[in-house]
């Protein structure tokens, strides 16, 4: 069988590093708020290239302190509308509700299946305040066109960069793009916990201490509350698995970016929708390799029969499910036929080249 991911395989390539890591942690009894976080939250924000970082306890939570943040610094309000793709993970939409914000959804681009930068100006109203761009699949979406077209409205751009770590436009890394940045490390993400996980990135002072208090039930001193916040804080032992493998992201993207070379130049099946390969392959870090079909539940049960796991990312769009039934009248035909076809390959550093091979022999011979 050839898994979707296996996270065994992957966690044991730096097994004696992390056991170290999380044994010192253990022997030091300290399990939150400590010097293991600190540091990660350090070498974090060195890597992205903002002034700060902040851990906290999961992708969710990151962009859902991001918009409370901005409302309880008056810069937004329960009511105000956000731009967010429609073809993207319950996640973005989730962290708007929540806070009592308003989605208005745009389509994806058909290449790129990141939100369509051409179709955000007609959508916007007097009550956008924010862009919350999501570079899905591993893909950045950012142009000279988004910066300037949130400079002429004065909207916050925020970044969703669950699925993007390491990914660069013109040399700037994801979660440096915008105004602030929300990280998943859920442990199947390029870099990954060993359980739920994230951060929040910014080079912004006021806003990143008013996320810091609100991560921390709303405190900046013990006890005393300025803020109704949240408990959301990164415990000592994630960060300390976290620190020992951001220091082999780089080398596990150019794998995937290696990885997804091989399955492009090598899937010749017409009856598959390859996807695009930038022309600047430091755009994507392929964190999943997603292939459209009008089979696809029949090539995801072949393939399962010849011992391939696959995934599909996702089979509901946002607007479509049942949580969002005030969304349910809307109708998106790009984003909704996507959802019809997509299938996700495995893909990640430990894949070899016989599985490989084996996952291109089995698709053009479907």
């Amino acid at each position: 069988m050839i898994k979707f991911l296996d996270l065994q395989k992957i966690n044991l390539t730096y097994q004696q590093e992390i056991e170290d890591a999380l044994l010192q942690t253990f022997r030091s009894g300290w399990f939150l708020l400590g010097e293991k976080t600190k540091i990660f939250e350090k070498n974090l924000a060195q890597y992205i290239g903002t002034k700060y970082a902040l851990g906290v306890a999961n992708g969710l939570d990151a962009l859902r302190l991001i918009f409370r943040a901005y409302i309880e610094l008056g810069l937004m309000k329960p009511g105000d509308e956000v731009i967010v793709p429609a073809n993207t993970y319950i996640a973005s939409i989730l962290a708007l509700s929540d806070n009592g914000l308003v989605p208005v959804f745009v389509e994806p681009d058909a290449q790129t299946y990141n939100i369509d930068i051409s179709k955000i100006e007609e959508k916007l109203t007097s009550k956008t305040k924010a862009i919350l761009i999501v570079h899905l699949q591993g893909r950045i979406v950012f142009s000279e066109e988004l910066k300037n077209l949130a400079q002429k409205y004065n909207l916050k751009i925020v970044e969703d960069n669950a699925q993007a770590i390491g990914a660069e436009w013109k040399e700037v890394k994801s979660g440096n793009l915008g105004d602030a940045s929300g990280f998943s490390f859920y442990p199947g993400k390029n870099l990954g916990a060993l359980g739920d996980a994230g951060a929040v990135t910014t080079n912004d002072e006021k806003l990143f201490e008013t996320i810091r208090a609100l991560a921390n039930y709303g405190s900046n001193q013990k006890y005393v509350n300025i803020y109704k916040g949240l408990n959301s804080r990164m415990d000592e032992l994630q960060a300390a698995v976290l620190d020992v493998k951001l220091k082999y992201i780089s080398h596990e993207n150019d794998t995937r970016r290696e990885i997804a070379k091989k399955f492009i130049s090598g899937i010749t099946n017409p009856k598959i929708i390859l996807p695009e390969n930038p022309a600047d392959e430091k755009e994507h870090v392929w964190h999943v390799f997603v292939i459209r079909t009008e089979k696809r539940d029949e090539l995801q049960t072949y393939l399962t029969e010849k011992g391939i796991q696959t995934i599909i990312h996702y089979p509901i769009p946002p607007h479509q499910q049942e949580a969002y039934k005030e969304y349910n009248n809307l109708s998106f035909p790009i984003t909704e036929k996507m959802h019809q076809e997509v299938l996700s390959l495995p893909i990640s550093s430990v894949l070899d080249k016989e599985e490989i091979s084996a996952i291109i022999k089995a698709i053009n011979e479907f």
